[in-house]
């Protein structure tokens, strides 16, 4: 397995992880020893403690980058690309998505976390351009 097929599986990983982690010891805790129903969870309203709703929200962008991820991830593996420049750029996507979740769930936003939270997003966002640049290169 190529390092940017660990990376994907690793962003899989942690995507997993952090619903666990916040929304699923939520919801969990709730049900089982505040007497909550478990259909009072609505997917259509935040509700909640506000860690909560930060993790709920960390969850929902993992879950909306993961797949962009994994069709880079998927063209480059067809393309069998690989070398330092794509196996870095893989791992800094992940590193930086673990980076950017964690200042979510620990972190009250303050203008301050957010500008940290937007600059990791921004370290993915630059990856997935130079993978991508990368794949067109060589897919040619």
């Amino acid at each position: 397995m190529t390092i940017p097929m660990w990376m994907l599986l690793g962003f899989a990983t942690w995507t997993l992880l952090l619903l666990m982690a916040t929304v699923g010891v939520y919801r969990w805790v709730a049900i089982l020893f505040s007497s909550a129903p478990i259909a009072s969870f609505r997917s259509g309203q935040l509700e909640g403690a506000d860690w909560y709703q930060r993790g709920t929200r960390a969850h929902a962008n993992c879950v909306e980058n993961l797949p962009v991820f994994a069709v880079i991830v998927f063209v480059i593996s067809a393309l069998d690309i690989n070398g330092p420049a794509v196996n870095d750029l893989s791992t800094l996507v992940l590193i930086a998505r673990v980076c950017q979740s964690l200042v979510h769930v620990a972190h009250v936003q303050t203008n301050a976390f957010v500008a940290v939270r937007f600059t990791f997003f921004c370290v993915q966002l630059v990856c997935f351009l130079a993978l991508m640049v990368i794949a067109a290169y060589y897919g040619v």
